[in-house]
């Protein structure tokens, strides 16, 4: 394929200097380790941010892009009590392995690639509980962007997962999110001239302009009994945002313990906008879950 055919989901670059008002607990000491572990036959980098009385231990999993370790990220999250394993994506920074991408050429949202970041996001949280042992707290992933096809793979086949936080996750299938990528081009002001209806028709009947095996996250969702929140923009033009509500609302009636919340005004970088809500609504989150335990 060439690389022009792939949109795809933009890479999710965490910065967070613009939040200046998040909330900060008064844990604010943590120490870092640098690690290496292996997933599928490679070697992969990371770190470990560890608070003395962790609230919650979290693995950090990437968007699309070519993204090394969530440094900001994961200092915030341990500021505020969470423990956190954040790693270079495969093929990038210093870990080992081929990665794939928009940038490359090739079809990162094919099942096969994501099937493998899955398999690393689950190593990972396999590694933090080694590194954070005897610690009674949940275990959950924290994800972004094209994270929300991966993360529930991860989970489907790790039962030490526990909970799961997607930023701008889609819970459509990839072959629908880029029929709605194609219609919007990725234009910031593309709402402000199409309705939601008219989007809908388009991510519904377009036709596919390429051919791949479509990876559909319902299918790991419907098997999944972990409580998941994902937060949304509703100006996001990567991600079909009201269809991904429409399943989240699907599976809420049939007792799944998944939660949303819609930003209107915010775009697809829901994680590292100008507003603080979204990463505040997420550490709350995960600080309430020791009562939700399964």
């Amino acid at each position: 394929m060439k690389h022009s055919i792939l949109l795809l989901l933009c890479c999710l670059s965490i910065s967070l200097t613009a939040q200046k008002t998040i909330a900060l607990s008064n844990q604010t000491d943590f120490t870092t380790e640098d690690i290496n572990f292996k997933s599928s036959g490679v070697n992969l980098a990371g770190t470990i941010y560890k608070p003395q009385h962790p609230h919650a231990l979290v693995v950090l999993v990437h968007g699309s892009g070519k993204e090394t370790r969530m440094i900001e990220m994961a200092s915030l999250l341990a500021k505020n009590g969470i423990a956190v394993l954040t790693y270079d994506k495969r093929g990038v920074g210093k870990s080992g392995g081929v990665y794939v991408g928009p940038e490359v050429g090739t079809n990162n949202v094919d099942s096969s690639n994501l099937d493998l970041l899955a398999l690393d996001a689950s190593a990972a949280s396999k590694e933090l509980l080694a590194h954070v042992p005897n610690v009674h707290v949940p275990l959950g992933l924290m994800g972004f962007s094209q994270a929300g096809w991966v993360i529930p793979k991860a989970a489907k086949n790790n039962s030490k997962i526990s909970f799961m936080i997607l930023f701008s996750g889609p819970v459509v299938t990839t072959l629908e999110q880029l029929r709605f990528q194609f219609y919007t081009e990725g234009k910031p002001q593309f709402w402000d001239t199409h309705t939601e209806a008219d989007a809908r028709e388009h991510t519904h009947h377009d036709a596919d302009r390429y051919q791949f095996t479509a990876t559909d996250p319902s299918d790991a969702l419907a098997q999944l009994s972990i409580r998941g929140l994902w937060l949304f923009g509703g100006k996001d033009v990567q991600i079909p945002v009201g269809l991904s509500i429409d399943k989240l609302n699907e599976f809420k009636a049939q007792g799944k313990p998944y939660e949303y919340h819609l930003f209107p005004d915010l775009g697809h970088n829901t994680a590292s906008s100008k507003s603080p809500e979204p990463l505040n609504l997420a550490i709350q989150w995960m600080k309430g879950l020791g009562s939700h335990k399964k």
